[in-house]
């Protein structure tokens, strides 16, 4: 399974969206790999606009898979919060809760978000 952040999701809904980003989206979804979770579809409605974009959330909730942001995800996102604390990176919760569940489900992380970058580095 593909976790695919909010980062990587706009580059696949807007016109102007990154091609290299917006492959590696169809590229999940022709394969059936991608999928979300709570906090990645909140931030998605949060910043929808127009027919078009609110229409494929529809479709995706119909259609993917999606992670469980359970107490052992919200735990997990704790314990990277410490980690980053401690090694000095500063990144935001909701960033923090996305990576977590990732790890939580074995899930791949595709994004396009310097953040995930930083948290790599602390996680073990």
């Amino acid at each position: 399974m593909i976790l695919v952040d909010t980062s990587s999701w706009i580059h696949l809904l807007r016109p102007r969206g990154d091609a290299e980003a917006r492959g590696r989206v169809v590229a999940a979804l022709q394969n059936g790999n991608a999928c979300w979770c709570a906090q990645v579809r909140l931030e998605l409605w949060n910043g929808a606009s127009g027919t078009q974009e609110k229409k494929a959330l529809r479709d995706f909730e119909r259609l993917l898979p999606d992670l469980a942001v359970t107490e052992d995800v919200w735990g997990l996102a704790c314990e990277l919060a410490c980690k980053a604390r401690a090694a000095g990176i500063s990144v935001p919760a909701t960033d923090l809760l996305i990576a977590a569940c990732a790890r939580h489900h074995s899930a791949e992380l595709e994004h396009c978000d310097s953040d995930f970058d930083l948290l790599r580095k602390i996680e073990s």
